[in-house]
C-alpha cells in the first residue's frame, strides 16, 4: 500500500474535508462541542486553482455556510508566520461583511467563525499558556470579560502538538487531535472509535491511493519548502545586514582591533577587515 498522506498538508485537507461535507460537518460539530450541533453546510470554495498550490504565503482553506446562513473558515497551519493572526481577522471579518447586501437588516446577520489547527505551539509565555491548547476568541470587555457583544466574530485556534503533549479526555476532539498528529501509526489509529475519524482514515487511504493526488500533494508540500527556505534565507540577510552595521560602527569608533570588533559583532576577522578596507 502507498504511503498515506500527511492530513496537515493543507491540499490533502482540503481534499479531505470539501469533498465530503458531512466530514466537515462533524469536524466543526467536534472542535465546538460546547456550542450547537450543526447539521449540514455548504462548500463555498469546493476548487483548488493550480497557482494557489506553488503560490507564497496562500494557505488553502475551506469556507462553508451552515442550514442556518452562519459561515466557517477552516483551515490547518503548519508553520508559523508574523501576521498569521492578522490574516485570519481579515478573512473573517470579509466573510462577516459579504452576508449583507447594501440596505439588508443587520439582525440578518449570522456568525462568522474562524477554525485554525496549528501545527505548531503558538502561546508559550507563561506556565498558564503552556498548559492550554484550545482557545476561543470572541468580542469580550476586557475588564469584564462576562459581557459579550456576542460571538458573531468566532476564532476558535487548536494548537495540535500541545494538545497531544498535554493529552485530552478520550471524547471526539481528542480522537481528531490524534488523527493529525498520528494518523501514520496504525496501531494508535486501530484503537480510535471516532466513527468520523474512521472515515477520516478511509478517505486519507483513498486520497494516498490515487497517483494524480499524491504528485499534487508533494508539488504543495516542495512550495511550502520553498517558500519556508526564501523566509529562513531572507531572515538570516538580515541578520547579517545588522552584524554588519554594528561592525561598521566599531570601525568608526577606532578604538578596537578588528579580532575585538569580530568577537563582538558575530562576524569574522576576516569580514571585518572586508568592511575596513570598503
Amino acid at each position: 500500500m502507498a504511503e498515506l498522506l500527511d492530513p496537515t498538508n493543507d491540499y490533502v485537507f482540503k481534499r479531505l474535508f470539501a469533498e465530503a461535507p458531512e466530514l466537515l460537518v462533524n469536524l466543526i460539530n467536534d472542535l465546538r462541542p460546547d456550542l450547537p450541533d450543526i447539521a449540514s453546510v455548504e462548500i463555498l470554495n469546493p476548487n483548488i486553482e493550480p497557482s494557489e498550490l506553488t503560490g507564497k504565503y496562500i494557505i488553502l482553506d475551506v469556507l462553508a455556510r451552515d442550514g442556518s446562513g452562519h459561515c466557517y473558515n477552516v483551515e490547518i497551519q503548519v508553520r508559523r508566520y508574523g501576521a498569521w493572526h492578522k490574516r485570519g481577522l481579515f478573512y473573517l471579518t470579509r466573510m462577516l461583511g459579504s452576508q449583507l447586501n447594501m440596505g439588508e437588516d443587520y439582525r440578518e446577520l449570522r456568525a462568522s467563525v474562524g477554525l485554525h489547527l496549528l501545527d505548531f505551539d503558538l502561546f508559550t509565555d507563561t506556565e498558564e499558556q503552556r498548559e492550554q491548547a484550545i482557545w476561543r476568541f470572541e468580542m469580550r470587555d476586557e475588564c469584564q470579560p462576562n459581557v459579550s457583544l456576542g460571538n458573531i466574530l468566532q476564532m476558535n485556534l487548536i494548537e495540535l502538538s500541545k494538545a497531544d503533549r498535554l493529552g485530552l479526555p478520550s471524547d471526539p476532539l481528542a480522537a481528531w487531535i490524534t488523527f493529525f498528529k498520528h494518523w501514520q501509526e496504525e496501531l494508535t489509529m486501530a484503537n480510535i472509535a471516532h466513527e468520523p475519524v474512521k472515515k477520516a482514515m478511509n478517505r486519507i487511504k483513498q486520497l494516498s491511493a490515487d497517483e494524480e493526488t499524491r504528485r499534487l500533494a508533494f508539488v504543495r508540500e516542495r512550495a511550502l519548502r520553498d517558500e519556508i527556505s526564501f523566509i529562513n534565507d531572507a531572515e538570516l540577510r538580515g541578520i547579517e545586514k545588522g552584524r554588519e552595521n554594528v561592525a561598521q560602527k566599531l570601525i568608526e569608533m577606532n578604538v578596537l582591533t578588528d579580532d575585538q570588533i569580530a568577537t563582538a559583532s558575530g562576524l569574522t576577522t576576516a569580514k571585518v577587515k572586508a568592511l575596513r578596507s570598503d
